[in-house]
């Protein structure tokens, strides 16, 4: 498999899982202005879609979007999502819940034409969403019951945008949930690959 990612993207979620997994994996940096790969070749025709993730799988075939691409990884390697039960719908709901209410509202902080309106907008949704995640999280190590999940790889992703990009204040429970996670050996590893703090 390989990994095309951009350093400090929402596809370092699947980098952080693919980690996890301890599947065998290869990552390619995209110039996601330039929509090239850093070996040179046209990001376009691996994803037309133009943005990342993308995994490359071992018959050719390409897969994108987070929550597809978190998922596939998660089932091929019996880790990071249940394989049934309610604990398998609430990491899926807690994902969907990342991706659609969280992602989406750091657009204005990596657009280069939002103004300090739209953006204070996106604070204050921003806020909601982690009051929420916050007392969602409650006393427990992860998100989603006692174990290490996709929807923690994503969620970290977004808290640290939030820390390092749109300088949110993060509810203590949530910040410290984000401090441990920012310590566990697969974070650290993929981190240090894409070369971010």
């Amino acid at each position: 498999m390989k990994l095309y990612y951009a350093p400090g993207a929402c596809s370092l979620a699947d980098h952080i899982a693919l980690i996890e997994t301890g599947e065998r994996f290869d990552v390619e940096k995209v110039d996601l202005k330039a929509k090239r790969t850093e070996s040179g070749a046209d990001f376009t025709a691996i994803n037309p879609k133009g943005y990342v993730p993308a995994l490359g799988l071992e018959d050719g075939t390409v897969l994108t979007e987070n929550i597809a691409v978190l998922s596939y990884l998660a089932d091929r390697a019996g880790s990071l999502l249940p394989d049934n039960g309610m604990r398998r719908w609430r990491v899926l709901e807690t994902t969907a819940f990342v991706s659609t209410e969280v992602h989406k509202n750091f657009k204005p902080f990596f657009s280069p034409d939002a103004d300090d309106k739209r953006k204070a907008e996106a604070r204050d949704i921003l806020d909601k969403r982690f009051a929420y995640l916050n007392e969602r999280l409650g006393d427990r190590d992860y998100i989603v019951e006692d174990e290490m999940s996709i929807a923690d790889c994503y969620l970290f992703v977004t808290l640290r945008w939030a820390k390092e990009v749109a300088k949110i204040s993060l509810p203590a429970r949530l910040d410290a949930y984000y401090a441990r996670l920012k310590e566990r050996p697969s974070i650290r590893k993929a981190m240090e690959t894409e070369g971010i703090a």
